[in-house]
C-alpha cells in the first residue's frame, strides 16, 4: 500500500521504472511526500534522468512515495502513507526512497530511481532485500531533483539483479561502460565497524564465497564522518525547507528534525568540511591497497514499525554506515545477502573509489552470482 504517490504510463515498451516524488516529471507536481507541497503547479519539464529513460525507450510507471522531504530514514509518512516492505511488512521499508525500494521488491517495477543523501537509496534497498546503488558525487546528473542544492546527495538506481542496476546507470550516467567481473582472489578490505555479529557473520562468509580475499580494516575518522555529515545535511536542509516549520505544513518527525538543524552553525559545518577532506583521503589511501572496501549496509536488522514508531534510538541506529560515504563522494552499492534461518536479506555494502562506479558494479555482479552457486565457495577466513 502507498508505494506510489500517483501511476500512470510514459515512455516506451522498455523496462518498467518508479521515480521517486522528489524527481520532476514534466505535467505532473513534485511533492516530495509533504503537505507543504500539496498545491504544487506541475513541473515544466523532465529531469535529466527521467529525459535519459524515455530516450531509451523505457516505460515510467509513476512516481513513488518517500519519508517527506527526504529527510528520515524509515519511510513512515502519516500524510502519503508508509509503503509495505515486501519482504517484512512488520518491519520498516526504509527512507527516504521508501516506496522506490518497494516498487522493485514488489515487482510493480523493474528498475525505480531515487535519491541518496545519507543512505536514502541503500537503507531501503536494504530493508528491502534489493540491490541500491549511490553513485560517485555529481556522476549522475541532479538537475531536477528536489531539494536543488546538496554536497551530498546522489540520484542512483534500484534493481532487484545486478543485470538491471548496471542496465540503468547505462542509461542515467553518461559514459558508463559495463567491466568485466574481478579476477578470483582479489583483496578487499572489511571495515571493523559495529553490527550485529549474526549478520556480520553471514555477510563476511558471502564475501568468502565469491573467491575475494579480505583483510579487516580500520578506518580511524569513519564516526566522526558520520556526525560530521549529519551536520552537513542539517546545515544544508534548514537552508532548503526551515521556512516551513511552524505553519503546521509538516510532519511532527520532520519538524523537529528541521528544529534541531536549525541549531547547525557555520562554525559546526567549517568542521565538518574538515572532517570530510581527512575522512576521504582515509577512504582514497585505503583504497590504494584494496580494490574494495566492504562493510554491512545496516548494523542490525531494520526496526519494526513500532520500533520505530516508538523508540529514537531505533531508527538513528539506521544509518551509521551509509551516511560516511555521502560525505566522502565514494560510490556505495548495496547488495542483498540471504540472512541464514531468518527468512529475510540484509545488505552487503561495496564501496569503490571515486568514478569507479563500474568496478564496484562489476563486483555486486559477481557477489550475486556466487549466492546461486555459479563461483566456487572460497576457504579463506579472517
Amino acid at each position: 500500500m502507498s508505494t506510489f504517490i500517483s501511476e500512470f504510463l510514459l515512455g516506451g515498451s522498455g523496462k518498467r521504472v518508479a521515480i521517486k516524488d522528489s524527481i520532476n516529471i514534466a505535467g505532473h507536481p513534485t511533492r516530495s511526500g509533504s503537505r507543504a507541497f500539496a498545491d504544487a503547479t506541475p513541473a515544466i519539464r523532465n529531469a535529466e534522468v527521467v529525459d535519459a529513460i524515455l530516450d531509451a525507450g523505457w516505460q515510467i510507471v509513476g512516481k513513488t512515495n518517500m519519508h517527506e522531504l527526504a529527510f528520515g530514514v524509515t519511510g513512515i509518512n502519516d500524510w502519503t502513507g508508509t509503503p509495505i516492505n515486501p519482504q517484512a511488512p512488520d518491519r520498516v521499508p526504509g527512507g527516504s526512497s521508501s516506496g522506490s525500494a518497494a516498487a522493485v521488491a514488489a515487482g510493480l517495477a523493474d528498475i525505480a530511481i531515487g535519491t541518496d543523501t545519507g543512505g536514502s537509496v541503500r537503507v531501503p534497498a536494504a530493508c528491502c532485500g534489493i540491490a541500491g546503488l549511490k553513485p560517485t558525487y555529481g556522476r549522475v546528473s541532479r538537475v531536477g531533483a528536489h531539494p536543488a542544492v546538496s554536497s551530498l546527495d546522489c540520484v542512483g538506481p534500484f534493481a532487484a539483479n545486478m543485470d538491471d542496476l548496471i542496465a540503468a546507470m547505462q542509461v542515467i550516467c553518461p559514459g558508463f561502460r559495463v567491466q568485466h567481473q574481478p579476477s578470483s582472489n582479489v583483496s578487499v578490505g572489511f571495515l571493523d565497524v559495529a553490527c550485529d555479529p549474526h549478520l556480520h557473520a553471514c555477510l563476511g562468509a558471502a564475501a568468502d564465497r565469491a573467491g575475494w580475499r579480505r583483510s579487516i580494516v580500520q578506518l580511524s575518522e569513519f564516526d566522526a564522518a558520520f556526525a560530521a555529515g549529519l551536520t552537513v545535511i542539517n546545515f544544508e536542509n534548514w537552508a532548503a525547507f526551515g521556512h516551513f516549520t511552524g505553519k503546521g505544513l509538516i510532519g511532527a518527525d520532520v519538524e523537529q528534525r528541521l528544529l534541531a538543524a536549525s541549531r547547525t552553525s557555520s562554525a559546526d559545518l567549517a568542521q565538518a568540511e574538515k572532517v570530510r577532506v581527512r575522512f576521504s583521503q582515509q577512504v582514497d589511501a585505503a583504497l590504494e591497497e584494496f580494490a574494495v572496501l566492504l562493510l554491512p549496509t545496516l548494523p542490525s536488522l531494520p526496526p519494526t514499525l513500532n520500533e520505530a514508531r516508538s523508540a529514537s534510538k531505533a531508527v538513528a541506529g539506521m544509518t551509521p554506515l551509509v551516511r560516511p560515504f555521502n560525505l566522502s563522494g565514494h560510490p556505495a552499492l548495496t547488495i542483498p545477502v540471504e540472512l541464514d534461518c531468518s527468512g529475510l536479506k540484509i545488505g552487503l555494502q561495496i564501496v569503490g573509489r571515486k568514478g569507479q562506479d563500474e568496478l564496484v558494479c562489476a563486483f555486486g555482479a559477481q557477489l550475486q552470482q556466487s549466492m546461486v552457486g555459479e563461483r566456487p565457495a572460497s576457504k579463506n577466513k579472517s
